[in-house]
């Protein structure tokens, strides 16, 4: 950020490098942010629970309007059940189909296979610890 760019990172790093105030000053944003946003999320839902939501235009907007629980409770229930049931109906008669074809060859304890590579959520820390000779 032009103008501001070395005064924030200095700010936000708590000094001209990544250090100890660094990580403090990250894990107390990381344990606090929660709480706070949780907070701002109550009252906001407390508010508009009380005072109920306002129409700019100063007209009746319910006409419009279906409730929540008869019809979209019941669809959105119907909708998790085929989603729960299709699970199931692949897990019991396909239960391998998502399997790594790499689990159906025979183990060799002497052998270690050279394409074996980590699964993509691992796969920054295995870059990570390639680059290091």
């Amino acid at each position: 950020i032009p103008y501001l760019g070395n005064t924030l990172t200095t700010g936000l790093w708590g000094g001209f490098s990544i250090n100890d105030p660094t990580l403090t000053r990250f894990f107390a944003l990381h344990f606090i942010l929660p709480f706070a946003i949780i907070s701002l999320s109550s009252i906001h839902i407390l508010l508009l629970h009380n005072e109920g939501s306002n129409n700019p235009l100063g007209t009746n907007s319910d006409i419009d309007k279906i409730p929540l629980h008869p019809y979209h409770s019941y669809k959105d229930m119907l909708m998790i059940t085929i989603m729960i049931t299709l699970l199931f109906t692949i897990l019991s008669f396909m239960p391998n189909l998502l399997n790594d074809p790499e689990n159906f060859s025979k183990a060799n304890p002497l052998l270690t296979p050279q394409h074996i590579k980590p699964e993509w959520y691992f796969l920054f820390a295995y870059g990570i610890l390639r680059s290091i000779p």
